[in-house]
């Protein structure tokens, strides 16, 4: 009889484990016909909801076959560790096995991916991607695919960092034959990732007898389990890295979809004339960035015509002095939206636009030259510019009138053009401590999907606290920054925000004011001023903290910790959320934007300001009865101890 069911596990950096026991044990749970209602309850419990029945089925089909396999290899005593997420994301590994190396002797792991695919075959010709016909869109070749956890664990994961030699990654298509699947092949195997299909069982056996010794694995698993896991890789920190010299960053599921079908376009573009739009989307943290950032290194290191554009001038400013401090020509490759009006068609071969949902109607604006001004649709410029225009976006971050970048609009205007429109949809979650439970508390508290506000779930992998007054919750940021966490205080747009300041000043002026805590914004224009960095650079400077960042400053940034204080324009009676566009001081807001525009683009205000943080958000409203909700709803952070640096 197997033991009680362990429900699931939070293991340090908030990784979470569904289940975990021996061969053995888990052959056992198998034979009575327990285990996948054990792990139905460790998920639901783990994630508030039901498993898809896809999932249940998998841990039906494709667990046993693994399990199987370990104990006819003479395993029974390896630790199967069984839907183990990655570190600070929401992906999951199907099983990662932890034993002791039977040579070596020390900890040695196996990361398994497990499909239930009778066949699959390149999608057409490019063997990173591969067609189901069960899916309605190629996925990844589970070599790659595993190939890519490994690589992250060993990224992420203190004691795998220390010892690579340890960590081997394998594909076990249990039920294919090598005809059904022989077209994935054309992916090089190495210890990181390989595949065996069902015909292969018995080599499948001897791989795991060469990674994995007849005795107890308990020991490994606790390593694995207490292994510090270092903060991800922040965009900014590693973009210079990221172009001018190698990839530094880990793309993984989706996000590897996504990198591949734009490099397929690319070599279609430049094979036979072809031009494809691709547009990738996805929420807050999901990776478009470091997509774009891969794409944009590969491109440029290959020689490929490319270039980075985006709406925001905080962000292309800032990549423009990180990722091009010492080379002039990467400076040159962020521009704007606006700066293809005149391209001549297909002069490009690839055109990165990353935060699309800042598209606006056309590129015109004050400063246009009269020759150049016309009704032509900013989106149609762009896909114009380039053989392969790619979209990265989010919805739910369009903060500015005017702004339009929609998935809907850019397939319409790639069809006038009579172009195929790809789509890549992101659902992984890498900001917010890869939390899905956060940005799904998130929206639905702002009501952006039809939700209601719900009570806050701490779910180990990202810290909510609620603040009773701006001083407490500068005060909280302040120790974290004491313990060398990063972190910004941002507001909703709702104090004028005096722009004329000159260096002869004694201080910056402190233009938000709460009773009698006062603090400027952060700095107006291109220019340091008075110790605080530029607009552009708030987000990344370490100076920036002491300023209060508002939205178009805070965009598309990330930072370890994040307060943020909800202002007047959006207060909570009753039952339900109002919006004062009175309260509000943004200047984009004129007497022409709609009271649905305005409750729209307030609410998305806030949901990015909420979406910044890596590790934890501080939240403090200016109203009293939104503070009264928001304490029914988060816990104070009085008497909060942060989570430990590791």
């Amino acid at each position: 009889m197997p033991p009680p069911a362990r429900v699931f596990f939070v293991l340090p950096g908030g990784i979470f484990l569904l289940f975990r026991e021996s061969a053995a044990s888990v052959a056992a749970r198998i034979l009575e016909g327990s285990l996948a209602l054990h792990l139905t309850e460790n998920f639901r419990h783990q994630h508030g909801r039901r498993p898809a029945q896809a999932e249940v089925r998998s841990w039906e089909r494709s667990l046993p076959a693994l399990v199987n396999a370990l104990i006819e290899a003479g395993l029974d005593d390896v630790e199967v560790l069984v839907e183990y997420s990655l570190p600070l994301t929401s992906k999951r590994a199907d099983a990662i096995l932890a034993g002791v190396h039977p040579t070596t002797g020390e900890p040695s792991y196996v990361v398994v991916e497990l499909k239930q695919w009778s066949t699959a075959y390149p999608e057409e010709d490019e063997p990173l991607l591969c067609r189901i016909d069960a899916y309605a869109e190629p996925v990844l070749n589970p070599i790659e695919q595993v190939r890519g956890y490994c690589e992250y664990l060993l990224s992420f994961n203190g004691v795998l960092e220390r010892m690579p030699r340890s960590l081997a990654g394998v594909a076990f298509l249990h039920n294919a034959t090598e005809f059904g699947v022989a077209g994935l092949r054309a992916v090089t195997e190495d210890q990181h990732g390989r595949m065996y299909t069902g015909e292969q069982r018995g080599a499948f056996m001897n791989f795991l007898r060469s990674r994995l010794a007849a005795k107890p694995g308990a020991e490994a698993a606790d390593a694995l389990r207490d292994a510090k896991i270092r903060p991800s890789k922040q965009l900014m920190a590693v973009a210079a890295a990221e172009i001018r010299d190698r990839e530094q960053f880990v793309l993984i599921a989706e996000q590897r979809v996504a990198y591949e079908k734009v490099m397929s376009a690319v070599r279609k573009a430049k094979r036979s004339n072809h031009k494809q739009v691709i547009v990738v989307t996805g929420g807050p943290g999901s990776g478009k960035s470091v997509i774009a950032m891969s794409l944009l290194g590969e491109l440029y290191r290959r020689g490929v015509p490319t270039l980075h554009a985006t709406g925001s001038q905080s962000f292309t400013k800032t990549m423009r002095r990180v990722a091009g401090a010492k080379k002039r020509e990467v400076q040159q490759l962020f521009k704007y939206f606006n700066s293809f009006m005149d391209a001549e068609p297909n002069d490009l071969d690839v055109l990165i636009c990353d935060e699309a949902h800042r598209l606006r109607k056309t590129s015109a604006n004050r400063y246009t030259k009269a020759e150049l001004r016309t009704d032509r649709l900013q989106v149609a410029e762009l896909i114009d510019a380039a053989r392969v225009p790619v979209f990265l976006l989010d919805q739910h971050q369009v903060v500015r009138p005017g702004e339009m970048g929609t998935k809907e609009q850019i397939q319409r205007a790639a069809a006038e053009h009579g172009l195929d429109c790809t789509m890549v949809e992101l659902d992984s979650q890498f900001r917010c401590g890869g939390s899905d439970a956060y940005e799904k508390w998130v929206v639905d508290l702002l009501g952006l999907e039809g939700g209601t506000p719900s009570h806050w779930k701490p779910d180990g992998k990202f810290e909510l606290l609620t603040a009773e007054s701006p001083q407490e919750l500068e005060d909280f940021l302040v120790a974290r920054r004491k313990e060398d966490y990063g972190a910004r205080m941002s507001a909703g747009y709702c104090w004028k925000w005096t722009t004329k300041v000159t260096p002869d000043m004694a201080a910056l002026p402190a233009d938000v004011v709460i009773g009698q805590w006062a603090r400027p914004w952060n700095v107006y224009g291109d220019r340091s001023l008075l110790g605080a960095p530029p607009a552009p650079l708030w987000a990344t400077d370490p100076a920036g903290f002491g300023q209060v960042g508002c939205v178009y400053t805070a965009q598309g940034f990330e930072y370890d910790w994040s307060g943020v204080i909800i202002g007047p324009d959006l207060v909570w009676r009753t039952d339900r959320w109002v919006v004062d566009r009175s309260a509000s001081k943004d200047p984009s807001f004129t007497k022409a934007t709609s009271d649905a525009d305005i409750n729209r683009l307030i609410r998305n205000t806030y949901k990015v300001l909420l979406t910044r943080g890596m590790i934890g958000t501080i939240v403090y409203s200016t109203d009293p009865e939104t503070r009264e909700k928001l304490r029914s709803l988060i816990h104070p952070a009085s008497g909060v101890e942060a989570p430990a640096l590791v």
